[in-house]
């Protein structure tokens, strides 16, 4: 249907009459009628029922107006996209990532993306699990989810996959810091940080710690990757994190990630996850700045 005709149907509904919407629409009287009198003909049955003063909805016209509304939101929402394209507006970018990747490559593809397009909104949000940050991107509150392994969810589509291999991460000064690769049975020697069974990567190490002679101490378990970034580079112990999570640090030279002969197999895969339904124009700008440094982070 032509979308005047949409904007007609709208009106004549919200207006209750065909005058009342020719006097909002600066139209006359005589073209809405011949509209709908046309629609009328190619649907084969009537939209209104026609009172002496006022006009409402068949059962037809119920259906019909789904569809019209529905319509004329995507309209809406497609010609402020091109808005923002133009910047003739202000646009907004919103994603939910996890806490841990707050510190490193997300903040630096912000900053780039924030000062190529200076006036457009961002909005971070820190969740702490792949379920909270899937529901956020399902319902539309968050443009893109940001973070590792999340499972497959209907009307969710995965727009970015980088792996990462997990490694024994530790201050610079450790005294396995300067190895090429470890072992678990050398990590076991020192104090463990470990994820806590909220964690995505928790049933993994518990299989690959349960083999080993010996109770590794525990120095903490937690759910979250800045205390264990923290806690890693303040003390002798040894967490198991990713690339991905310690980048900051690593290149302040406060953390450093060895190779662990045990998790040669096992990757993290660091997904970036949109809906299908909601769509934003300047936040698939943003993604084209954030894909390369996924790929060479």
């Amino acid at each position: 249907m032509h979308a005047r005709i949409l904007r007609y149907l709208d009106e004549v509904v919200r207006s209750g009459s065909i005058r009342a919407a020719s006097e909002k629409l600066h139209v006359a009287p005589s073209a809405i009628s011949r509209q709908i009198k046309t629609l009328e003909e190619q649907v084969g049955a009537p939209v209104f029922h026609r009172g002496a003063r006022d006009m409402t909805l068949t059962a037809a016209g119920e259906l019909l107006m789904v569809h019209v509304r529905e319509t004329l939101r995507e309209e809406s929402r497609t010609l402020a996209q091109i808005e923002d394209l133009k910047g003739l507006r202000r646009g907004e970018v919103s994603l939910a990532i996890m806490s841990g990747l707050a510190g490193n490559v997300i903040p630096r593809s912000l900053a780039a993306f924030r000062k190529a397009n200076p006036r457009v909104v961002l909005k971070i949000m820190l969740l702490p699990t792949g379920e909270a940050i899937t529901e956020c991107v399902a319902s539309g509150d968050a443009d893109f989810g940001i973070g590792f392994d999340f499972p497959e969810r209907f009307g969710l589509r995965v727009h970015v996959t980088s792996l990462a291999q997990l490694g024994a991460v530790m201050a610079t000064g450790h005294p396995l810091a300067a190895r090429s690769s470890l072992r678990l049975s050398d990590c076991i020697a020192y104090p463990l940080i470990l994820a806590d069974d909220s964690m995505v990567i928790r049933p993994y190490l518990d299989h690959a710690l349960a083999p080993l002679r010996g109770s590794p101490e525990i120095l903490a378990e937690t759910n979250s990757i800045e205390v264990m970034r923290e806690m890693a580079s303040g003390s002798d112990g040894i967490t198991f994190l990713t690339r991905f999570d310690i980048e900051r640090d690593a290149a302040a030279g406060r953390l450093v990630l060895v190779p662990v002969q045990e998790f040669a197999d096992r990757t993290q895969k660091l997904m970036v996850v949109g809906s299908e339904r909601y769509g934003n124009a300047m936040a698939n700008v943003y993604m084209e700045t954030l894909k390369p440094m996924l790929a060479g982070s």
